[in-house]
């Protein structure tokens, strides 16, 4: 995606405007506007040229954003941080200071001495052209200083393509000219001596309303710019959390050089209470870290030599000597806000409709503000009352509301989920999350810690646990096992001696032998000691309560004895439960896929408290899960974003978890920086709470212009005699912005992590279709463990006729579920091309 910076724009109409132009180019894909950072993203072939010429010939500017190599040599650029700058605010403050300055003369002279006989000069008491003429010389100085309504709004109207600023520019403009018009008549009338009729000209002035119309769209255009300010605070902060400078090592002597000459390769180093400058890798020393700039997590990270470090994060204690790995754009705190930075580029589908709204919004308004005129004079109401009408309702019209309720909620969200470590990519991904019925998690890394542990040591009688551990440490020390890796986990943090063996033996599938002096130690699964020891039945019932619970008993032997049984597995997370428990108070039904066989993934999930286990699925036969799931509603997969990418991909939302520095993981929707499960719930919970604000602003902005431009029109005028003063109409245009921002803004409070106002989603009624449902028994010989399952399994359900194959290894069985009429050939085919023999189909 291009993106570029967009001048001019004033309201949603502009956007559109440019939206439009931009999307009509031979080349463009798809074209995204932003009004609240006044950005633009372009993806597709057309050139920068046509796209900039495209955005000139709708009559507004653009320029590349973050052109030349600027950002390629510095983590952040100072253009990117002065892009969201707030320059607009003191502009406007400016004007409105200027623009009171001859307002408050002008409302003395225009009500306080016509209304309430406020006294004046004496040269002034009973000369009413003198006051017409001061009334014209003030609002025309204030209409100077806002000049900018009048140039941008006729600007748009040359080009066909009117917009808030025209709305504002046609009110005042029509108040000046027509009390302009009546100041001249009243002379008319002065010169004539007929005072009756310079009276009833004298209160056709509109001077003021012209003057104060003006005035208050500027006190809501600051407010509206101040308050979009805040909602950048986000990434500005993030922003500001770069350094500006790093210490390298040059010749072994230090140099505090700036962060942009900063290579990869260069050794820099850290002391304590100093920021990481760039990605890099700890070469020397050791301290603790703080990453809560990048994930959200206070809790500081103990780093030794062989540890990665990440810009932006703070050294708390040690002293630190890295080699820089990622510089410039490619660190993790660049990517992070170039993120933030895409999603405000894209836009929510919810917002499609407010656009094709704000397409046609002023020219509609500007149409019944005419036709309301017309209607007046018809009526045989005077000119002034009818112009009242009319003005009223241009400056009441807002399409600005409109145009805003979807951005600023949907930066103000990104903002926050980027502050507690959770990434979305886009604008549809923060909108869609909220919305998922079915949630899959990977076990792997993501229910569990990924890395098998010691959970139980059961020592055979005459067997201390030291002696078994001793042992088995001895015999796994040569394996490369993933399981070996927790018993030697465990004697290290025991503090074990190491012991070398000879005669080493890895016999796969099965176990390991090994010489320990003039002993002969053994270790594996069951079938495997069995062959050389005798183990009793109340160990074998041991062990079976042990892989009962998810775990993998290994048994050791030590020459014609059993030793013991130490059980492994992988444990799941302390959070995972209770994330679990909070996506179910959702109303989110959790599914757990798995490779592992039947009956540990059962306890496994027993333990998480999912809903739905589906055993024996191979990395590859992730993504035809999620395809049978996507069938019962959307689908979010969570998953390492490493293999799961192709699941990722298939289902609704692909969230990536424990992404930790690695965050730019093309598979995913959603990346989340840490390992915690619970941010899962957490991300749906954002993006729940930010699509209601976004409905709460968009009904604020319908609801607004539904009742006031009736009101302003005249409409409850025969019935209740009310009618709206151009002045109070331009007071509530100004504050319609306002209050949608600063609706957003409430975002900044909302509490990611409480569970406690969580809601069940009414998921949309399907159909229910009649299916014709069948199952067959397979009767399977040769199938030895839980792979062995999952080759059957996926090999079963590749089948398009199959929707669920539960297969066990220990029964010899495989029950399909079929969807329609399969032959028992074809079943029998499938399973024996995959070297099993099927002896029987019922």
């Amino acid at each position: 995606m291009e993106q570029y910076n967009v001048t001019g724009m004033s309201c949603a109409a502009c956007s559109a405007r440019v939206e439009k132009a931009v999307s009509k180019l031979d080349g463009v894909e798809s074209c995204s506007v932003s009004l609240l950072t006044n950005s633009m993203g372009v993806t597709g072939t057309a050139s920068a040229d046509e796209v900039i010429a495209a955005v000139e010939a709708a009559g507004y500017g653009a320029v590349v954003k973050s052109a030349g190599t600027a950002k390629k040599n510095s983590a952040v650029s100072g253009a990117d941080e002065d892009i969201l700058k707030d320059k607009e605010t003191p502009k406007l403050k400016k004007r409105l200071v200027a623009s009171l300055c001859f307002l408050i003369p002008l409302m003395y002279f225009s009500m306080g001495h016509m209304m309430w006989g406020w006294p004046v000069p004496a040269f002034l008491e009973n000369n009413h052209v003198a006051m017409g003429l001061i009334q014209l010389l003030l609002t025309g100085v204030v209409m100077v200083i806002n000049q900018k309504f009048f140039i941008s709004g006729m600007r748009g109207l040359i080009h066909r393509a009117p917009n808030m600023d025209t709305l504002v520019a046609l009110g005042a403009g029509a108040s000046f000219t027509y009390s302009t018009f009546a100041l001249f008549a009243m002379t008319d009338a002065q010169m004539k001596m007929d005072m009756g009729k310079v009276m009833s000209w004298m209160h056709e002035f509109y001077f003021e309303s012209a003057a104060m119309i003006l005035t208050l769209i500027t006190v809501g255009k600051m407010l509206e710019a101040h308050s979009k300010g805040k909602t950048t605070d986000a990434l500005k902060g993030l922003m500001k959390l770069a350094p500006k400078t790093a210490v390298v090592l040059k010749d072994g002597i230090e140099q505090e050089v700036p962060i942009e000459q900063v290579k990869k390769g260069d050794i820099f180093v850290v002391r304590p209470g100093e920021n990481v400058p760039v990605d890099g890798l700890v070469i020397e020393g050791s301290s603790a870290v703080n990453e809560a700039a990048l994930t959200g997590e206070s809790i500081p990270v103990d780093k030794e030599r062989g540890d990665a470090v990440s810009a932006a994060t703070l050294n708390q204690s040690g002293f630190l000597k890295c080699e820089a790995t990622r510089v410039g754009e490619d660190t993790t705190l660049s990517q992070i806000i170039q993120m933030v930075s895409d999603a405000a580029a894209t836009k929510a589908p919810i917002a499609k409709v407010a656009d094709k709204v704000s397409g046609v919004f002023v020219p509609v308004v500007i149409s019944i503000a005419i036709v309301t005129i017309l209607v007046w004079l018809l009526t045989g109401q005077t000119v002034g009352f009818a112009l009242a009408r009319g003005i009223s309702v241009l400056v009441i019209s807002c399409p600005c509301a409109l145009g805003l309720a979807t951005p600023v909620a949907i930066m103000v969200g990104n903002g926050m989920g980027a502050k507690n470590g959770i990434m979305f990519k886009t604008a549809v991904s923060l909108e869609e999350t909220g919305k998922m019925e079915i949630v899959a998690l990977d076990k792997t890394g993501t229910i569990t810690s990924g890395e098998p542990k010691v959970t139980d040591i059961v020592p055979a009688s005459g067997v201390t646990e030291a002696e078994l551990l001793r042992y088995a440490f001895a015999l796994e020390r040569k394996s490369e096992h993933p399981l070996a890796g927790a018993v030697l986990t465990e004697a290290a943090e025991r503090g074990l001696e190491t012991e070398e063996v000879s005669d080493f033996q890895a016999v796969p599938g099965n176990g390991l032998t090994a010489m320990l002096g003039n002993v002969v130690l053994r270790g594996g699964n069951l079938k495997f000691i069995c062959k050389y020891t005798n183990v009793s039945d109340e160990i074998k019932k041991q062990a079976e309560v042990l892989a009962g619970e998810g775990k993998t008993p290994l048994f050791f032997g030590k020459d014609e004895n059993l030793i013991g049984i130490i059980a492994v597995a992988d444990v799941i997370k302390e959070d995972s439960p209770m994330a679990v428990k909070e996506l179910q108070n959702m109303g989110i039904h959790v599914v757990m896929l798995t490779g592992d066989n039947e009956r540990t993934a059962k306890a496994i999930g027993l333990q998480a408290g999912v809903d739905e286990v589906i055993a024996g699925v191979l990395p590859e036969g992730k993504e035809s899960v999620i395809r049978s799931l996507k069938q019962k509603g959307k689908v979010a997969m969570v998953g390492d974003g490493i293999n799961d990418a192709p699941a990722l991909t298939r289902a609704d939302m692909g969230i990536a978890i424990g992404a930790g520095t690695d965050i730019a993981i093309d598979a995913a929707d959603v990346v989340l920086m840490k390992s915690r499960l619970s941010d899962v719930p957490a991300a749906i919970r954002m993006s729940r709470a930010t699509l209601r604000n976004i409905h709460e602003n968009l009904f604020w902005a319908f609801i607004y212009n539904a009742i006031g431009i009736p009101l302003a029109a005249g409409l409850m005028y025969p019935l209740f005699g009310w009618k709206l003063n151009p002045m109070f109409g331009a007071a509530a245009m100004s504050l319609s912005s306002f209050c949608v921002v600063t609706n957003a803004l409430r975002l900044n409070w909302f509490k990611i992590h409480d569970a406690s106002r969580d809601k069940k989603i009414k998921t949309k009624s399907k159909k229910k279709q009649e299916e014709v449902t069948m199952t067959k028994t397979m009767k399977i010989e040769g199938m030895m463990c839980g792979h062995c399952e999952a080759a059957v399994k996926s090999a079963l359900e590749a089948l398009a006729e199959v929707d669920a194959a539960e297969v066990s290894h220990e029964a010899g069985t495989a029950v399909v579920t079929l969807n329609a009429e399969l032959a028992d050939d074809v079943l029998k085919k499938t399973v024996e091309d995959k070297d099993y023999k099927v002896l029987t189909i019922e």
